[in-house]
């Protein structure tokens, strides 16, 4: 006791500024840097409000993704877009630095991060790792435990809810290319299939819901084949192609700019890619679609609208609908406004006034689809 009251006041006072001197410094350092959005990124943010498709784009580690495809949807088509990548790339090399394995895999992850802010999308991985190259996917999914690793991207799929998937790898080709690429596609298309199984890996449902994404598609290149003439021949009447070489006034960039900057994030791969301006084609082959349920074709007003951000008119509407015919789906929309619930909220005579708009828009829409996307209208082709 004596020795405390021995402490000069000064002394006391001093120690005091310096203690709150360091945590002020904390705080300075540790605090978030405030986001500060230009005119033009607000006005971008609030045209994403006019588009609620989403897309995933799925591969297998970080530098897989076509950050081409990936800006256009977020940057043009204004869909949410993400990437799923399988892995952390933890087995890749390394041409800045001495990290390996998990460094390297902190270093990757943190480039994959960085090249999402640049080209628009959101960035997701699974537990799966990157153990170096795989002559087959066997022997892929097998160290990766394969259950677990479909786990995660159903659980992905569950909490992004994508209306579109797209695969960057083809999963019909196992043992010609890197095991993870081909286990990559694998996955996506069982998972695609599992996603609106209640029964399937069902502790997820306590955090999330099921989901069913609209179409899967696998985006190929003819640098999976020997040359373009090779390309040609293999998928004549197959694909559909989209330019994606298209201009944003309000960023100054074209399209390929844009993603050549997001590419460029991964740096320890020695990614760098020259900025270029003009059209580029990406091509896109259909692979499934949402299976209608008998469950489905019991509710004739069963029915959605959503648009699909790719196809030969990649800008279209879809309106998916249960019925087997137009005369169906036109006699579905003979219901009254009263039990559509529509006049509690709005009264009877705009209810009435809003239904028979509801009506026209549909019945027109219907016979559009039918008449230019007769491959995306009919029930028994979906």
């Amino acid at each position: 006791m004596l020795h405390l009251l021995a402490i000069k006041p000064n002394d006391i006072m001093k120690k005091t500024i310096a203690i709150l001197s360091f945590l002020l410094i904390s705080l300075t350092v540790f605090s978030q840097k405030p986001e500060k959005l230009s005119s033009n990124q607000i006005y971008e943010k609030i045209q994403k409000l006019n588009f609620l498709g989403t897309a995933l784009y799925i591969a297998a580690h970080p530098d897989d993704e076509n950050t081409r495809l990936i800006s256009y949807l977020s940057n043009h088509v204004k869909a949410r877009t993400g990437y799923l990548s399988l892995t952390r790339g933890d087995g890749g090399q390394n041409l800045i630095g001495p990290e390996i394995r998990e460094l390297l895999g902190v270093i990757r992850t943190q480039e994959l991060l960085a090249a999402r802010r640049v080209d628009g999308g959101e960035q997701f991985f699974t537990r799966a790792n990157d153990f170096g190259f795989s002559k087959h996917p066997k022997e892929t999914l097998k160290i990766w435990d394969k259950e677990k690793v479909l786990s995660d991207v159903v659980w992905a799929i569950r909490t992004f809810k994508p209306d579109v998937i797209i695969n960057r790898f083809n999963h019909r080709t196992p043992g010609t290319t890197h095991g993870h690429h081909t286990s990559s596609a694998m996955l996506s298309i069982e998972a695609f299939d599992l996603v609106s199984d209640a029964t399937k890996f069902t502790n997820q449902l306590e955090f999330t819901e099921t989901w069913q994404p609209k179409r899967l598609f696998f985006n190929t290149s003819s640098w999976f084949y020997k040359n373009e003439d090779d390309f040609r021949k293999a998928t004549v009447g197959k694909l559909t192609s989209v330019d994606v070489g298209v201009y944003y006034p309000l960023k100054g960039l074209s399209n390929n700019e844009v993603a050549s900057m997001a590419s460029s994030q991964h740096l320890c791969q020695g990614f760098g890619r020259l900025t270029t301006r003009g059209s580029q084609n990406e091509y896109i082959e259909f692979l499934k679609a949402i299976k209608k349920t008998k469950m489905a074709n019991k509710d004739p007003l069963s029915h959605n609208i959503y648009r699909v951000a790719s196809g030969k008119y990649p800008d279209t509407w879809i309106w998916e609908y249960p019925g087997k015919s137009l005369v169906e789906i036109s006699g579905s929309m003979q219901t009254p406004a009263s039990q559509l619930g529509m006049d509690e909220v709005l009264g009877e005579k705009e209810a009435k006034r809003m239904n028979a708009i509801y009506q026209k828009v549909v019945k027109y829409r219907v016979r559009e689809i039918i008449k230019t996307r007769r491959d995306l209208s009919s029930p028994e082709n979906n």
